[in-house]
Order: structure tokens, then sequence, then C-alpha cells
């Protein structure tokens, strides 16, 4: 079944300030359901010779019908760029980097707090008020 997966790039173009490829893929995978980021990531680093933690494919939407679907590669140069430039959320999708660990009633709290206070106190927290 691997065999039938043929990838298809569009709109390619060298992107030198963010040290990165970028392009539109295609896929065509005739009789599958999907194919796995997993596994565009392996046959892209084939292809282009890359570094298979510097690719980042995403927003894949499959064609009406299936057989079919496009989506969005970054290749970067040097995995230290992809640390560099690639949004958080990105980078922990493939596991590197670390998520949060506040709850939301934590965040949400430590914001209504904040609201009482103004300017610089923010950063440093609230003084006591001096008594006359």
């Amino acid at each position: 079944a691997d065999s039938t997966v043929t990838l298809r790039t569009r709109k390619f173009m060298t992107n030198r300030l963010l040290q990165r490829k970028q392009m539109v893929l295609d896929v065509i995978h005739p009789g599958l359901a999907n194919v796995s980021k997993d596994d565009i990531r392996e046959k892209l680093s084939k292809l282009y010779k890359a570094d298979k933690e510097a690719i980042f494919p995403f927003g894949f939407r499959t064609q009406f019908g299936g057989g079919r679907s496009t989506g969005f590669v970054l290749i970067y140069d040097s995995f230290e760029a992809a640390q560099k430039f690639e949004p958080k959320f990105r980078l922990m999708r493939h596991g590197f980097g670390t998520k949060g660990t506040t709850s939301r009633k934590q965040r949400k709290e430590r914001k209504n707090r904040l609201k009482k206070l103004r300017g610089t106190e923010k950063v440093k927290g609230k003084k006591p008020k001096k008594e006359h």
C-alpha cells in the first residue's frame, strides 16, 4: 500500500530569512483513507535529503471523494533553526518542547488578580499599603 502514495510539491519557495524551504504538498493516495504525517516526513526526508526532525507537515485536508490530500510543509535547514522559528505547539506535536503545567483555573485567577493592579505593579506584585 505504501508504494501507491505519491507526493507532489507546488509553490515551492526557499525562505532564507527563516532558514527553511516551504511548499504546498499534494499527497495522492488512491485506495487509502489517508497518509500519516510521520510517513510524509519520512518520504520527504529521503526526497530532500533532510533531517526528519526538521520537517513539519501540517494543515492537511482530504479532498471530497478521498484519494488526495493537500497540506503545507516546512523543511528547516537544521533542527536548531526549527526550534528557533517554529511555534511551540507545532514542536510539541513532534514531541519536542514542554507544555505549561499550570491549571486553567490558576491562570484565570492570576489574570483576575492582575486586573486590579496598574502599570509596573503587575510585574512586581502589589505592595502592602503604608499606615499613617
